[in-house]
């Protein structure tokens, strides 16, 4: 699909970059500051010393701002014909009449569609891109916008709040329940380029709302950034889920930062699948800070040849009876690497605070590779923290007994991979798990990249 812009930055990153992008938007002031100090922050991070290489990030030969349309649209019918041929290939239209109570299109730097059901917007929910959110309800962003990832978080919470753009901002008044899902697609069109969306989601005291994201790119011969910063605040009592399908080419750098806060009687859910990327650093992690608060973590990850998939968790029990559970489900094969990267930290204040971690790894050959980096904080006596992992390969004993109930090999293959991420892929709405299932199935056949 040929590049669509009516906006392009010069290649490479400088302090005239970041004026341009706030200026391209017509920021306020304050979110102009915001941007340059980041970038201030930016230039003086060094790359992370651990995990992944990612020595051949070559920072200065990204586009870090592409406007693909003049304007966002909410008809689908005015979209440019390119555009919308990319999304009609992963069904957007299709899903949102379907299943979804509101939908968000992010084309490059900018979202380029959105819609939401007429009667959430009655009920006060809030469902836009940010850069609208910005604009239209500057005091609920000031509030909460960089609050649980500053800018001095990490390089790339740094990188992102200098060159953001796109992404979404939900906020669901209280004691509302949001009954379908909102959905957002990203996707990454453009060679040498960086996507760089920032989501913000507030659900307030007793209210509900299930979030999902889709993540798409081409493949190119050379190397595109993806790195996103999500913030998500649970209030007393209410509930957030957070599900993520990615199928990036092995050309991206999928770099990503979220961090949820859940107060007292509050129930954080991430629900993470990894497939593609040619480097995934990604590790969703809660505060939990109120008491009775719980966090869950369901992941899966597909590391094939010459990907590295190194993802995980991290939970903070920082009030009593707060409790967590990590889920984990990696597969790694044709060389390629699947590492679980996790932390649970019991606070002193995390009075019979409980966690349970569950790492699961199949391999599929002996050139593939996995390994386990869990770290465990324990700061009190009565806390109750489980741990457990495994590594299997898969077994021919199990391939031979399938093959002689008639099922070819690739079949069989298919079926025990089925099996083993079912724990994870059961908690996602159907539609989900089964694209999940297939996109699985396609890497093992080398079908896709």
């Amino acid at each position: 699909m040929p590049e669509v812009s009516t906006h392009k930055a010069a290649r490479g990153l400088s302090e005239e970059t970041v004026r341009e992008i706030s200026a391209t938007k017509n920021e306020p002031e304050w979110m102009r500051n915001f941007r340059l100090k980041s970038y201030e922050i930016f230039r003086k991070k060094p790359l992370p010393s651990w995990g992944p290489d990612l020595s051949e990030i070559q920072f200065d030969d990204i586009t870090y701002y592409l406007k693909a349309t003049k304007d966002r649209s909410a008809s689908w019918d005015e979209l440019p014909s390119e555009i919308k041929e990319t999304y009609d290939r992963i069904g957007v239209p299709e899903a949102e009449k379907r299943s979804l109570a509101g939908v968000s299109a992010q084309y490059e730097s900018e979202v380029v569609y959105e819609s939401i059901d007429r009667e959430l917007r009655r009920q006060g929910v809030l469902f836009c891109d940010m850069d609208t959110a910005v604009r239209d309800y500057p005091d609920l962003v000031k509030r909460y916008f960089g609050t649980l990832i500053p800018p001095h978080d990490n390089t790339f919470a740094s990188l992102n709040s200098a060159v953001w753009s796109g992404g979404s901002f939900v906020y669901v008044p209280r004691g509302v329940q949001v009954e379908l899902p909102l959905q957002a697609y990203f996707r990454i069109n453009s060679e040498r380029f960086g996507q760089f969306e920032r989501t913000l989601i507030i659900a307030d005291e007793g209210s509900s709302v299930h979030y999902t994201e889709g993540c798409t790119a081409p493949i190119y011969s050379t190397d595109s950034l993806h790195a996103a910063v999500v913030e998500v605040f649970v209030a007393k009592g209410a509930r957030v889920r957070y599900t993520t399908v990615q199928n990036w080419s092995n050309n991206i750098y999928n770099l990503v930062t979220k961090r949820a806060r859940a107060e007292e009687d509050a129930v954080m859910e991430w629900v993470d699948c990894n497939i593609g990327s040619k480097v995934t650093m990604k590790y969703p992690s809660v505060y939990l800070t109120g008491k009775r608060a719980h966090g869950d973590m369901l992941s899966i990850a597909f590391a094939g040849k010459g990907q590295t998939q190194d993802a995980g968790a991290k939970m903070f029990h920082l009030a009593p009876h707060t409790t967590s559970r990590i889920l984990s489900k990696s597969l790694s094969k044709d060389g390629g690497h699947a590492s679980y990267r996790g932390l649970v930290h019991i606070g002193e204040q995390a009075k019979s605070a409980r966690s349970s971690v569950t790492c699961d790894a199949m391999m599929f050959d002996s050139d593939s590779r996995s390994d386990t980096y869990p770290a465990i904080r324990i700061h009190r006596g009565d806390a109750n923290v489980e741990h457990e992992a495994s590594v299997e390969k898969i077994g021919e004993e199990k391939l031979f007994l399938l093959a002689s109930r008639g099922l070819a090999r690739e079949d069989a293959e298919a079926l025990l991979v089925s099996g083993f991420i079912e724990p994870v892929s059961k908690e996602i709405p159907l539609e989900y798990s089964i694209e999940l299932t297939r996109l699985i199935r396609y890497e093992m056949e080398k079908k896709i990249g």
